[in-house]
């Protein structure tokens, strides 16, 4: 039977260390930031996007859960030069891509990063554009599927 907790907080940090110890940024946050991020070199954010059952992945008396976390790649849209914004974002992206791949459980903190989607949608990565308190950012959203094993017993209670 499980009979543990989701632990969050090591998990998390766990995905911060990656970007922390990649080099590629001057700040990484444990949550989608309030204020706007530095323009000067590449942020990093972390944050919880979806928590729900591993279909499929689940045994009889407990289930397994697919944890999805957001990890967020800023620049300043206006860093010079310009065009060479998004190479250094898909360079710390392949960075922090082949880290996942390469840390495929984070430690033992979790059963597997889901890099083909065996259980929902698979590590992936979307650019965009978005403004923050009037500041605009050209962004790398990456989409970290986690699966953690028997968190949740199935039982009446």
């Amino acid at each position: 039977m499980a009979d543990t907790a989701l632990d969050i907080t090591t998990i998390l940090a766990r995905v911060q260390d990656h970007a922390l110890t990649s080099g590629w940024f001057t700040d990484v946050n444990g949550e989608e930031p309030k204020s706007p991020p530095d323009t000067s070199g590449l942020t990093a954010a972390v944050w919880v996007q979806d928590i729900g059952p591993a279909r499929g992945g689940s045994g009889l008396a407990s289930t397994s859960i697919r944890l999805a976390l957001t990890v967020r790649l800023y620049a300043g849209l206006w860093t010079e030069p310009g065009d060479a914004i998004d190479p250094r974002l898909v360079q710390a992206l392949d960075a922090l891509l082949r880290s996942y791949s390469g840390d495929f459980n984070l430690d033992g903190t979790v059963r597997e990063v889901d890099l083909l989607g065996a259980y929902g949608d698979p590590l992936s990565a979307r650019a965009g554009y978005m403004i923050q308190s009037g500041t605009e950012y050209r962004v790398m959203d990456i989409v970290l599927p986690l699966i953690v094993n028997d968190l949740w017993d199935q039982e009446e209670q």
